[in-house]
């Protein structure tokens, strides 16, 4: 048997390919929909994916399992569990509790462990070339290294009422009746890892044991007490703010995301085409450089979605192809990058992206609006406004600033003030340039504080260490 981890450091998303070297046959789990690398992978071993499937209705990312099954002819299966109200709009085959999908000597049996959403299945493997039970399971969203599934994502991102109880319940009793049931050996390969925000506190491992999570996982005494209210009040307590776009990929999951096909090949546009298209408003500009540079000076109205390595995460939070569907212009150094953004993007649902210039020359330039530590508390900002999580927040902030996270301000606008300036900041800038020029880019005067909260508690803890030394020195 082969498994192989597939995994996206943007987003935290793992998938899994797995093959049956005897038969020559594959299945994916969970595929992402820049599927290359899974066409890659069985050209690479010589196998055919015969059969696509993915653990539940993601929220993060826009499932490949539609256009993996399409490029391929593979069989697709989702989830039958979980009601009626939870059931995908698009021909696949079910699965409900117990069924299985073989490839070669490989059986793939799906468990159904609600909880972080109620059609969640997990797949228990076995190679059968070695064994006639399972050695493996593909938990999904429901068990993580160290952690588990958050159940609150349907009332914080889908529009759900107070699920998140039942579904804390439904945890609970996933584990007690499932998990825990089996071997201590059998090896657990989640979807997720550390920077996901589905659930709190992800290891970074890329795998776990059954065992070493009875025995060492946060949740643990809490099923040996069988202390269900103790497991509930834990497992919400702190859970990270839920990005807005989450609400649009249970949406578009659900219903069956567009296949894409072979994309053309991105070109690179001229600099004369593109400044006529923004001066059209028919396009948006997309400075994808770090927020250093583009603080030294960008194209007037451009988002800042520095990548490719968090294209997907940043480009949800600063642009909603559910809302708009003007097509998108890459700053990128070359060719290769700007397709590594494309990819990123589609991960995301956002689609458009009409071509790439190298170059900012000749094209209406701006110089993003700065403030300095020392000169907030004269700027007279009609509100500082903190987009890091509310946890971060917590853990301290500037006093009197409101927090919104960078992943919820283009749809929660209804909380910022229509007159004034805003000053924005996060911990370090990154988070922040992307905010602010989304905010920008909507018609809010907005100035990015310099250093953001790293830059502004280092200054005021010089300030106050300097009035302790002048105090000291005044009794002495």
């Amino acid at each position: 048997m082969l498994l192989e981890r597939i995994y996206d450091e943007d987003l935290a998303q793992a998938s899994y390919f797995i093959g049956c070297q005897a038969k020559g046959e594959a299945v994916v789990v969970d595929p992402r929909r820049d599927v290359r690398e899974y066409l890659d992978l069985a050209q690479r071993h010589g196998m055919r994916i015969v059969a696509v499937t993915e653990t539940h209705i993601h929220a993060d990312y826009l499932s490949g399992t539609r256009e993996l099954g399409a490029a391929t002819g593979a069989q697709v299966y989702v989830s039958g569990e979980g009601g009626q109200d939870w059931q995908y709009g698009f021909d696949a085959t079910r699965l409900h509790d117990g069924d299985t999908i073989t490839v070669g000597n490989i059986t793939v049996r799906a468990s159904h462990t609600p909880g972080h959403t109620p059609e969640h299945l997990s797949f228990l493997v076995t190679d059968g070339a070695f064994s006639d039970e399972p050695g493996y399971l593909l938990s999904g969203d429901f068990v993580f290294a160290g952690d588990l599934g958050r159940p609150d994502l349907l009332d914080e991102a889908a529009g759900a009422v107070d699920t998140r109880f039942e579904g804390a319940r439904q945890l609970f009793a996933s584990l007690r009746d499932t998990f825990l049931t089996l071997p201590d050996h059998v090896q657990v390969y989640p979807a997720h890892g550390a920077g996901s925000a589905c659930g709190k506190a992800l290891g970074a491992l890329p795998s776990t044991t059954v065992g070493y999570e009875r025995l060492n996982a946060w949740w643990a005494p809490y099923l040996r007490d069988n202390d269900e209210q103790g497991f509930v009040e834990a497992l919400l307590d702190g859970q990270p703010d839920a990005h807005a776009y989450f609400a649009r990929m249970k949406r578009q999951n659900r219903e069956g995301p567009r296949i894409l096909g072979s994309l053309p090949p991105l070109p690179e546009l001229g600099n004369d085409e593109i400044a006529r298209s923004l001066d059209a408003n028919e396009s948006v500009f997309v400075d994808t450089r770090p927020h250093t540079e583009v603080h030294e000076g960008t194209v007037r109205g451009a988002l800042n979605i520095p990548g490719p390595a968090k294209a997907a995460s940043f480009g949800a939070w600063a642009y909603d192809p559910e809302t708009e569907s003007t097509p998108l212009v890459l700053l990128a150094p070359d060719g290769d990058t700007a397709r590594a953004v494309r990819d990123h993007l589609l991960r995301v649902g956002i689609d458009h992206v009409a071509g790439y210039t190298t170059s900012l020359e000749g094209l209406p330039s701006t110089r993003p609006a700065l403030v300095a530590p020392a000169d907030l508390e004269r700027s007279g900002a009609a509100l500082v406004l903190d987009v890091r999580n509310r946890t971060e927040h917590a853990a301290g902030h500037i006093p009197g600033s409101k927090q919104l996270s960078a992943g919820r301000l283009l749809w929660h606008r209804d909380e910022l003030p229509t007159n004034g300036t805003i000053v924005t900041y996060c911990q370090g800038g990154v988070r922040n340039s992307v905010a602010a020029s989304a905010l920008r880019r909507a018609g809010y005067d907005v100035v990015e504080l310099d250093g953001s909260y790293a830059g502004w508690t280092a200054w005021n803890e010089a300030r106050h260490g300097a009035d302790r030394a002048e105090s000291a020195a005044a009794g002495a």
